[in-house]
């Protein structure tokens, strides 16, 4: 990969940040953390990511949050979001796809190869349209 794609992972859970991130790196991917919301817009805004894998259960601005102000902001409005969470009722998952999220992930249904497959698929498909 030529031009290296950045993602930012928003987790609280360092264990799955680290296993996630080598991944994503593995698969040639620039790979932006934030264990919280805040510091996840902070990075959003400092760095502009080409997609944020985003959980919602975190500390200080939940994913709902983050979801809410990129939606609200006009240069992170189109920033695909996959959502990786282990919120599994009907209406949290309808609460985030009403934001445009691409793609709704349970972790313990995904592994994160999978997780990096549906990753790739949307910012292979992103590519296409640009």
């Amino acid at each position: 990969m030529t031009n290296k794609k950045t993602v930012l992972f928003i987790e609280d859970d360092e264990h799955l940040q680290k296993v996630m991130s080598a991944c994503l790196k593995e698969n040639g991917y620039n790979v932006l953390n934030a264990t919280d919301g805040e510091l996840g817009i902070k990075i959003i805004e400092e760095e502009n990511p080409d997609l944020i894998l985003l959980d919602l259960i975190l500390p200080k601005k939940d994913g709902f949050e983050v979801l809410e102000y990129l939606k609200s902001e006009e240069k992170f409005k189109n920033i695909p979001v996959v959502v990786s969470t282990n919120l599994e009722e009907k209406h949290d998952i309808e609460r985030a796809m009403s934001y445009g999220v691409r793609a709704y992930l349970v972790k313990a249904n995904h592994r994160p190869d999978e997780i990096v497959a549906k990753i790739s698929e949307i910012l292979n498909e992103q590519s296409v349209k640009n």
